[in-house]
């Protein structure tokens, strides 16, 4: 069976477009530049600035929250359909986390 294309201008017009994914991605690219700056990551080195309470979760941008994770450590998180983080359930763990 093949899969039907991706329609990137519906995905953008329902969520990437929407003004509050705009700000967390503008947020996401101002921490990556000021690591970028201090000389801790680097155009095409693999690695993602990593915050540590995520965005969604009101997480900023202040030091103590930004680290640098390989890409496979950081986007191994189960996510929901809309892209954020799946919850653990209360004294569980997440479920499907890659170690």
């Amino acid at each position: 069976m093949k899969k039907k294309p991706r329609d990137y201008k519906k995905e953008y017009a329902n969520y990437q477009g929407t003004a509050e994914q705009k700000k967390n991605r503008a947020t996401r690219n101002a921490a990556r530049n000021t690591l970028k700056a201090q000389g801790r990551v680097a155009k095409g080195d693999g690695k993602h600035v990593n915050h540590k309470t995520p965005i969604s979760r009101g997480g900023g941008n202040s030091p103590s929250n930004l680290s640098v994770k390989k890409e496979s450590t950081n986007s191994s998180y189960p996510r929901t359909r809309s892209g954020a983080m799946k919850k653990a359930k209360r004294g569980g763990t997440i479920k499907g986390r890659k170690k």
